[in-house]
């Protein structure tokens, strides 16, 4: 139990759990976190003994001090960890002085240096004793911020924070609770106890003070935590009065309390002075209609007798205060709190102090409470922090005038005496008496300088005016000035009425203070208003003379007349120009009270024309007063400076109007106050320049030159005339611009100064007018070329424009620029010592300016230099970027931009100085050379560059950052600075963004801590603090989106900052996605954070009127779970890919998944099962698809613009040339710009209708501006949009091709796939869904259906593999294969396609980009119907013809039935847009629709398709686009060929017109439409390029995409020929009308077809080219076919047509003697077995192609033979009789070599012979090979690991050692199928061989034997005597393939010939050939077929060998 109690809290009890509750508090209070509510109760229960015993420190403790001197040997235990630590003997000493130090226990301090430890990242350049410190004041504050948060949350009288009733009764009876256990006293107590100096010495004394941040943070902290105790009595205050007891405690300290050194209160006595004010307020009362009686019962001023009494003896006590003033001030609230309970019913037993109010009141009078608020209270800093204390000063002035109004008369009766008795004194010339009361001038005096400063824009001096006509706008302050119906309340009444009665027969004594009061009550534009009115019906029209009586002098009349009479009167005093001293002449006409005056009329009159411009056009359009005249012919008087400067700031307030401004230009010119043009007779120089170097320099002060600056800022800001001076001198503002940069700027450092803080005035005052000069200047060409002007008869140079000027002293190592830089430098070095100084706000404003300066010149520099580029001027400019690495002359070092980046050091003490740095680094970001140097400048020093690291951190790390301030909340200083320090995060994260484009070593790098001068891949990322590393951005980025994360509602940042959060993720993504971070990143992310899965979890995010944000930052959090999930899957961590897979896609509820060293195994090899329950009523939406759900898929479009005065057509325009692209590549239009160009339009606008219409068209222009911003919200919108499909869809993708296959089994893939395809479908087919977004839809339901395809047919080739073993095992069963089709059936299938459709027909006429992808995704579905490849086991014949048509229907025949009705219900609109896509159109697109027609009409059993493309003519316009191709499919053919898109393109339809060529009405439609023909007239295919004969082997390079010539030639050629053979094939009935063509074809071509045919090289190609060729000859050199055509032509055209067929004969007989027994092609065979291309072994398809030739010439040989004659006896010889080639024994190896036999001469029996026996081997060595691939195939799950990698590598030669054993199953068994199809595809062709072969030699055998006449006989054989005759009268039915040349050949057999052969026949044809033939027939023939041949067909030919020739 003892080790319990002394265990450590490593989060310091002293800090970390009041850092918890204030936290809970702002979450709850400020934030209105509902969910958070409940856990506040909680957290106040736990601690409500902290908050009791308020700031009580834990005591020193004997124990515990022994328990920590032992901590270095014994260890001590800390809360959460297992054993104990051990302290080092340096922090135990730090511990006890700490301890000493902070009067704090001892293990109190071991936890707060155990926390200082921890926190030590967080505080660069600090020891853990200084942080300790840091964190035990800042425990201290977050108590009493919790502590004034739920005081100001409770129930009360003054304000409410719209909480709900439950939180605030919860808040209101936990700190009545407080209250009770006297929580007044305790804060009471507090404050007198902590005082800043005294703990300053302490710690000074135990060095607990560091640097000067240090020094500055612990002052902040004591003070905050002081004044927040101070305001937390104010809160209570305001909500509920005090008691008596706590009042009277407050009044006791309020007595000993002082003032400081200036006369003020401070802020904390200031706030208790308001609680004590508060407590005495009653005058709520007089608003509050609802719980009216509840608030009387809680006053105890109304309800306690006792309280009344107590409080008002303690009053009336005569014992001063230590502050008279202050207790007159709470007299005198006591008096009016008295008054008013007074007038209140039911205190009737109050009477007895009400009536004693009067007393009080004159007590208070006496004090000088007036005076004592005015220079103690309103002069106090603190006044103006709080709105409601500026109330309660108010409502106590108000309630004075209103309710005392008989002592405001007596106040003014004693004034006026008074001022009698100051008159007599001075003409009797004696002292007015000392004794004389200024009361009433005090009171005036408060009341106007309280409303001088309005910081909250409360305008509450509105009170004080009542209206005598309604304002024109409305106000929202509380008063009634705005409402015209209704009288003003009484109070407003009485008040309005003090003002004017003050004014009426008023002392020259009040003149003054009634001046100022006035100043004070105008501040504002309805006030302004008011007070102008009051001016003006003060003055009397007819008055002359202000002598005369009755005239005001507080009025216009008066001061305008009197400043006439004084310029009069002066002007007639100025001496000649050639005598004049400047010095000030003595005053002839006025006194020092008159100028008072003047002034104070001068200060009236700036305030009230600079608030309203109804005011400046009057006073300004009034005929008599011409107030701008005077005033500046007054400044050419002799006039003190001071007076001047005051004339020239109400000049500056006039010209806040642009057509005053435009007027005051002219005369500022006129008067040449500026001497901008030299009289050549004036000696010497006149004009302010004069005034500043003679008279200011002289007496240290530089009121005129400010005042100045402050016109010519003001003016410049209004109009800017470009014509200035004109006619006197060169125009322009040059002279302006000269003084104010040489004059003022350049010699500021320099001046002497009698205030300091003047000098940072002059710097502010001269750098805002520059400022603003370069922010409207935008670069014209004009400016880059001198322009001439004619003065006064000559040319001469015009002025250039001053922002022109300026960018060039920016642009160029100028003084301006150095000075500029050098106070930059000066700025932070005075900001660093943390310590105040004079005039550090304006000391700050320069600085801002400054670096706005910079940011200006950056932003515009690049369209200068262009435009300096342009126009070849010999001006020279350096970018400033580079400028600013030049070297300090200070410092010698390049360090400007490291002294920019140093205000980010005081982004959380100056936020607007940070922004302005943030911005400048932002733009030098940008540059790649310029990011080097940076990154060495930042780190050369390694102290620098932490507290430049520290600086960004601590910028990223700002608590008080916020983004979602409404506007009319913005003008308020906190709101105002949140903001901006939201605005800081967003620009360092876009330097970030930009960094990390570019490459190493680069400032992104640098501050997210990744290594600089090594590898970056070589970081090593830890937490801060370990292994030494420092808090970077990294981990302020991580600690952004981390809060909240533990929560329900997810990272609270993506609520409170969206922008800010999307930015956060977008740098998270880019370090995943560069490869040099990725690896590094991903791994600090995955092990210390957790990052992806903690974030992932809480998607979607949804915040409400920022949604473009939200999709941002889940696009760019996708597309890094994606790059993850691909990282791991490829890494194979499984656990990882595993637990993220469940959070996206299971649709259970999700649980916790925990990855564990034991855990880890089991974990891995299980696999998703929760994807799918059977639990219906425990399904959630899977995270997928709520993601999806986020993206609304509707669009809203902008209305059109309705203009009145602006042509809408150029507005369009207008906002057309305002667009560009943003950062994120969106067309947005600049709204900044468009605004100005509309400006300047309406500024060029002249005369007074202009004027009078300005407000109108200002509105217009308001219109047209949100209408560019609704445009901009939308295209961003979309862009948000589509970012985020294409995110989603990045995703998706990566989860079903990267992830491992066995993580989502089959069935949970269809389902989640079938689910995202739905979902998308539905979305996208709704009709408010946007076009924009289809592509990206499309190119998902692309993918999702080719994965969705792959899965289904995966799982159907399983089930087949199934069923084939079963049946290769002989225990098949009829219902083996699955009823349905997939895990997700047919139905969902039928959706799906139907979807798809709707797709596509919704994409209507355009949109084909997008089809293009719907076709893809079309044809994979499509795939899902057609069956898998199965090897041919040699055993289908086994079925009878009955079993096979009464078989039941498959699946595949089914789902392809059901999709074809599908297709057909959508009709002919469907078949219109697929065959449009097809003909015409993208290149891909066309190719796609041509795909799926091809597809559709493979399955489209009644033919609609067909018959659609042939009667719409697209069956036509396809044919005549081949002829179109023609020419550029020859270009294909060059050496270097264009594009080969049109050669696709060709491939894709002539493998759709092959597919329609199958059927036999698609020949038909063929034939109609001419395809043939159009073929025949291509020449591209007469252009065969040469073939290499250099090598044999000769094959393409396989890295080389664009194919060789020849096989470009062999892409365009082979389509052709396939589809002519398919023709012939197919067209059965009109077969000769198709032969006849094909003939033309062949004939029109014969060149290239002989050269085939000719066969020179030998190589797959040309097998393949062969193969097809003696097909197609085979089926149409035929006699039937050339009889036709013979019938139809002349004989020319016969006799040519007979030399073409005869050429093709004897070409394809010598085809079979070359490919019977080439020995070239066997050693061809050989090499290529070894030879792979493309990893595809070449041996099989060219066996296949060689076997295919000689099947193709037997057949045409046998075709010859039957079709020539019937019977034998007539049949036309083909071979020679002789079998020498085939009497080689039958016991020779298989691959005997013959002699070749030249294609002009007929070949001999024997090469058939051959060929026989040959194929008959050949047989039975791949019958052989056949058996063992389907043993193997049987027994593939027990092969050897060996046999399976070897099959592998058939498919994939490299990189089977990567592949997973699953997938080397299904490639070995791809590979066997392949073997066993192409084994049984041989035999067949073989035993087709065997046949004719057989056939041919039996025929020529009968005719040789039996008819056959020997040439020793003297007689021709009679074949030749028939066939072979040239002659043309020839029977057309009979036809001969030899010309006469042949006839010799045969006339040559003799009797010995014949005799040689029949002993040949007998010799070769032996049994062993018999046998085998039999054995072919038995074996093979009789499984495949019913029709046997082979034995007939021996048996005859045995006969013929027996039969004896006679």
């Amino acid at each position: 139990m003892a080790a319990s109690t002394m265990a450590v809290n490593s989060a310091a009890s002293l800090w970390g759990p009041y850092k918890d509750i204030w936290q809970t508090v702002e979450s709850v209070i400020w934030k209105h976190q509902p969910e958070a509510v409940h856990l506040l109760d909680l957290t106040l229960k736990k601690h409500k003994p902290d908050f009791i015993s308020l700031y009580k420190n834990p005591p020193k403790n004997v124990q515990h001090r022994e328990k920590v001197k032992k901590a270095s040997v014994e260890g001590i235990v800390i809360q959460g960890q297992q054993g104990t630590r051990l302290l080092p003997d340096q922090l135990i000493s730090e511990a006890f002085i700490l301890s000493d130090l902070l009067n704090i226990g001892e293990l109190a301090a071991v936890e707060l240096l155990l926390a200082g430890e921890h926190q030590l990242p967080r505080f660069p350049g600090m020891t853990r004793g200084l942080v300790a410190i840091l964190l035990y004041w800042d425990g201290k504050r977050c108590m009493a911020l919790s502590l004034h948060s739920l005081i100001q949350s409770r129930h009360g009288k003054t304000w409410t924070l719209e909480l709900g009733s439950e939180l605030v009764s919860m808040t209101t009876r936990f700190t009545d609770e407080l209250m009770e256990q006297g929580l007044t006293q305790k804060v009471l107590c507090l404050i007198n106890q902590i005082n800043l100096n005294a703990e300053f010495e302490k710690l000074q004394a135990a060095r607990g003070l560091g640097n000067p941040v240090h020094r500055r943070a612990v002052s902040d902290l004591i003070k905050e935590s002081r004044q927040t105790l101070a305001e937390c009595l104010f809160a209570w205050a305001c909500q509920t009065p005090l008691s008596k007891d706590d009042t009277l405690f407050l009044i006791c300290h309020m007595e000993s309390v002082t003032t400081e050194a200036d006369g003020t209160l401070d802020n904390v006595n200031v706030a208790l002075l308001m609680a004590l004010l508060y407590c005495f307020d009653i005058s709520f009362l007089e608003n509050v209609t609802e719980d009216r009686e509840e608030l009387i019962h809680q006053l105890p001023l109304l309800t306690e007798r006792q309280y009344v009494t107590a409080i008002h003896s303690r009053l009336q006590n005569s014992q001063p205060w230590k502050l008279p003033g202050l207790q007159a001030v709470v007299r005198l609230a006591w008096a009016l709190a008295l008054r008013g309970i007074s007038q209140l019913p039911d205190t009737t037993g109050l009477t007895e102090f009400t009536e004693a109010d009067e007393l009080v009141a004159n007590m208070a009078i006496g004090q000088n409470a007036f005076l004592f608020l005015t220079e103690a209270v309103v002069g106090a800093e603190g006044l103006y922090q709080d709105e409601f204390y500026i109330r309660r000063v108010h409502n106590l002035i108000a309630d004075f005038l209103t309710l005392m109004p008989m002592k405001v008369k007596q106040l003014r009766n004693r004034a006026d005496e008074d001022a009698r008795i100051i008159h007599m004194s001075l003409q009797m010339g004696t002292e007015p008496p000392s004794t004389l009361r200024r009361d009433l001038e005090h009171l005036m005096l408060l009341i106007g300088e309280l409303y001088l400063k309005d910081p909250f824009k409360l305008e509450l001096a509105l009170e004080y005016w009542c209206p005598s006509e309604p304002l024109q706008t409305t106000t929202t302050t509380g008063t009634f000035s705005g409402l015209a119906h209704h009288r003003p309340p009484q109070r407003q009444l009485v008040l309005s009425k003090f003002v004017r009665q003050m004014g009426d027969m008023l002392p020259p004594s009040l003149y003054l203070p009634y001046l100022k009061m006035l100043r004070g009550l105008a501040n504002g534009p309805h006030c302004a208003h008011y007070c102008f009115s009051l001016l003006k019906a003060n003055g009397s029209s007819h008055v002359e003379n202000i002598q005369v009586v009755g005239g005001n002098p507080v009025s216009w009349e008066h001061f305008f007349h009197s400043l006439m009479l004084y310029h009069e009167h002066l002007r007639r005093d100025i001496p000649s120009t050639d005598t004049i001293q400047y010095r000030h002449m003595p005053l002839r006409g006025i006194t020092q009270r008159e100028m008072d005056g003047l002034i104070a009329f001068l200060q009236l009159t700036a305030t009230i024309v600079n608030w309203s411009e109804n005011a400046r056009l009057a006073l300004c359009e009034h005929p008599q007063w011409t107030p701008v005249v005077v005033m500046l012919g007054l400044t050419q008087c002799s006039i003190p400076p001071v007076l001047k400067a005051d004339i020239l700031k109400a000049l500056a307030a006039f010209g806040k109007s642009p057509e005053i401004a435009a007027s005051l230009w002219q005369s500022l010119e006129y008067t040449q106050i500026l001497q901008t043009v030299k009289i050549p007779s004036q000696r010497q120089d006149t004009g302010i320049e004069v005034e500043l170097n003679e008279i200011e320099s002289r007496s240290e002060e530089y009121a005129l030159t400010r005042s100045f600056c402050h016109l010519i800022s003001i003016l410049v800001e209004s109009s800017f005339p470009t014509n200035l001076g004109a006619g006197l001198r060169p125009p322009g503002f040059d002279p302006y611009l000269r003084f104010l940069r040489d004059s003022v700027f350049l010699r500021f450092p320099t001046r002497a100064y009698r205030r300091a803080a003047e000098k940072w005035e002059v710097a502010e005052v001269v750098l805002e007018v520059f400022y603003k000069l370069l922010r409207d200047y935008e670069p014209r060409s004009d400016d880059f070329t001198d322009q001439m002007v004619e003065l006064q008869g000559e040319l001469v140079v015009a002025y250039k424009s001053p922002g022109y000027n300026l960018m060039f002293h920016l642009l160029n190592d100028s003084p301006m620029l150095s000075l500029c830089l050098s106070l930059l430098e000066e700025g932070v070095k005075l900001l660093d010592t943390c310590a105040p100084f004079p005039g550090k706000k304006l000391l700050e404003k320069a600085v801002e300016y400054s670096l706005g300066l910079l940011e200006l010149a950056l932003q515009k520099e690049n369209q200068f230099m262009d435009w300096l580029r342009e126009s070849h001027s010999s001006i020279i400019a350096t970018p400033l970027e580079q400028l600013l690495q030049g070297i300090n002359p200070r410092t010698k070092k390049a360090d400007h931009v490291v002294n920019i980046a140093r205000y980010l050091c005081h982004g959380n003490t100056n936020p607007d100085l940070a922004f302005e740095s943030a911005k400048i680094l932002c733009y030098i970001s940008r540059y790649p050379n310029i990011q080097v140097k940076l990154v060495g400048d930042f780190t050369q020093d390694q102290t620098a560059s932490e507290t430049l690291m520290g600086g960004f951190v601590e910028c990223l790390d700002s608590e008080g950052a916020e983004e979602m301030i409404q506007p009319e909340n913005a003008i308020v200083p906190e709101k105002k600075s949140s903001l901006v320090r939201h605005n800081i995060k967003i620009h360092i994260l876009n330097l970030l963004i930009n960094s990390l484009e570019l490459k190493a070593p680069n400032l992104a790098f640098y501050l997210l801590g990744y290594e600089v001068r090594k590898p970056v891949n070589a970081t090593n990322l830890q937490d801060p603090g370990v292994l030494g590393c420092p808090r970077t951005c990294l981990h302020s980025i991580l600690n952004i989106l981390e809060k909240g994360t533990k929560g329900r509602n997810g990272p609270s940042v993506v609520k409170e900052s969206p922008h800010l959060a999307e930015l956060c993720y977008q740098v998270i993504y880019q370090l995943c996605a560069y490869s040099d971070t990725s690896g590094p990143t991903m791994r600090y992310l995955r092990t210390s954070q957790d990052f992806l899965f903690s974030q992932l979890q809480h998607l979607p995010f949804a915040v409400k009127g920022h949604e473009i944000s939200a999709l941002n930052q889940m696009s760019w959090l996708m597309k890094t779970a994606g790059i993850e999930l691909r990282v791991t899957s490829l890494n194979r961590q499984r656990s990882h890919t595993q637990r993220l897979l469940h959070l996206l896609l299971d649709d259970v509820p999700m649980r916790s998944y925990t990855i564990d060293a034991e855990g880890g195994l089991e974990e891995d090899m299980r696999t998703i099962t929760g994807f799918l329950q059977v639990d219906s009523t425990s399904k959630v939406r899977r995270k997928i698809l709520s993601i999806l759900d986020s993206i609304d898929f509707r669009q809203e479009s902008t209305e059109e613009l309705h203009l009145d005065f602006f042509d809408r057509i150029q507005i369009e325009q207008v906002i057309c040339k305002c667009e560009h692209k943003n950062q994120q590549g969106q067309t947005v239009c600049n709204v900044k710009l468009l605004h100005r160009v509309l400006i300047a339009e309406i500024n060029a606008l002249q005369g007074i209708a202009a004027i009078g219409q300005r407000p109108i068209l200002m509105e217009e222009i308001n219109t047209i501006l949100q209408h560019v911003v609704e445009r901009n919200k939308l295209r961003e919108c979309l862009h948000a949009k589509r970012h985020m499909l294409e995110s989603w869809r990045h995703l998706v993708e990566i989860i079903l091709a990267a992830c491992p296959p066995d993580l989502i089994q089959g069935e949970d893939r269809q389902l989640v796939i079938r689910d995202l395809l739905h979902e998308l479908h539905d979305k996208i087919l709704n009709d408010e869904a946007a076009q924009e977004l289809m592509p990206m839809v499309a190119g998902t339901v692309f993918t999702l259906t080719a994965h969705l395809s792959q899965t289904v047919r995966n799982e159907q080739k399983q089930a087949l593999n199934a069923h084939s073993q079963n049946v290769l095992n002989g225990c098949s069963m009829p219902g083996d294969i699955s009823a349905t089709f997939g895990y997700i059936g047919d139905s969902s299938l039928h959706i799906i396609l139907r979807k798809l459709l709707d797709f596509i027909l919704r994409t209507g006429g355009g949109f084909q980009r997008v089809r293009a992808h719907l076709y893809g995704a079309l044809l994979y579905y499509l795939q899902t119907s057609q069956k898998p490849d199965e090897p041919d086991t040699l055993e289908t014949g086994k079925q009878t013809m009955w079993e096979r048509l009464t078989a039941p229907e498959d699946d595949y025949t089914k789902l392809q039935k059901d999709n074809m009705n599908i297709i057909e219900s959508y009709g002919a609109s469907l078949m219109e847009v697929v065959c449009r896509d097809a003909c015409d159109g993208h290149e891909i697109g066309q190719m796609l629709a041509l795909a799926v027609l091809d597809r559709i009409v493979a399955i489209d059993q009644h033919q609609q398709w067909l018959y659609y493309l042939t009667n719409s003519g697209y069956l036509k316009a396809l044919a005549d686009s081949l002829a179109q191709d023609d020419a550029i499919l020859q270009s294909m053919l060059s050496t270097k060929p264009p594009l080969l898109k049109a050669l696709y393109l060709y491939e894709s339809k002539m493998a759709f017109l092959t597919r329609v060529a199958k059927i036999q009405p698609g020949t038909e439609g063929i034939l109609t439409a001419g395809v043939i023909v159009r073929l025949s007239q291509c020449q591209v295919y007469d252009h065969r390029p040469e073939i290499e004969s250099h090598s044999m082997l000769c094959i393409r390079d396989p890295l080389g995409f664009i194919p060789a010539p020849v096989e470009r030639y062999r892409q365009i050629l082979l389509p052709a020929l396939q589809l002519v053979q398919v023709m012939l094939t197919t067209s059965t009935g009109k077969h000769h009308r198709a032969a006849s063509q094909v003939l033309q074809f062949l004939i029109a071509h014969s060149e290239p077809i002989q050269a085939i045919l000719r066969c020179q090289e030998i190589t797959a190609g040309s097998l393949r080219e062969l193969a097809l060729l003696t097909g197609i000859i085979g089926k149409t050199a035929l006699p039937g076919v050339v009889s036709e055509i013979e019938a139809d032509g002349n004989y020319g055209t016969i006799l040519e047509l007979r030399g073409h067929i005869g050429r093709f004969q004897r070409q394809c007989l010598a085809l079979l003697s070359r490919f019977t027994v080439s020995d070239r092609l066997s050693e061809f065979k050989k090499q290529q077995e070894a030879t792979q291309v493309g990893g595809v072994n070449k041996k099989d398809e060219m066996e296949l192609a060689m076997q295919q030739i000689c099947a193709n010439v037997v057949q045409y040989c046998q075709t010859l033979l039957i079709q020539s004659s019937a019977g034998s006896q007539h049949t036309i010889c083909l071979f020679t009789p002789s079998l020498s080639e085939g009497t080689s024994r039958e016991g020779t190896r298989q691959d005997a070599q013959l002699t070749m036999v030249p294609y002009w001469r007929l070949p001999s029996l024997g090469i058939v012979l051959f060929l026989l026996r040959q194929s008959a081997n050949d047989f039975f060595s791949s019958y052989e090979s056949h058996r063992q691939s389907v043993t193997k195939y049987q027994n593939l799950q027990h092969l050897p690991p060996d046999e399976i990698k070897e099959l592998c590598q058939a498919i994939v030669p490299t990189g089977v050692d990567k592949i997973s054993a699953a997938q080397r199953q299904v490639l070995a068994r791809r590979r066997l199928v392949h073997q066993i199809n192409h084994q049984a595809e041989l035999l067949s062709l073989y035993c087709y061989i065997v046949e004719n072969c057989l056939f041919i030699l039996w025929r020529h055998l009968e005719y040789y034997f039996l008819h056959c006449v020997p040439s020793d006989t003297h007689d021709f054989p009679n074949v030749l005597n028939v066939s072979y005759r040239g002659r043309e009268q020839q029977d057309p039915q009979r036809f001969g393939s030899n010309p006469d040349s042949r006839r010799l050949i045969l006339s040559q057999v003799n009797q010995h010939d014949l005799e040689q052969l029949q002993i040949d026949a007998a010799a070769s044809f032996g049994e062993s050939l018999q046998k085998k033939l039999l054995e072919i027939e038995n074996g093979y023939c009789r499984v495949r077929s019913r029709h046997l041949f082979i034995q007939a067909l021996v048996r005859r030919i045995r006969g013929l060998v027996r039969i004896k020739r006679t």
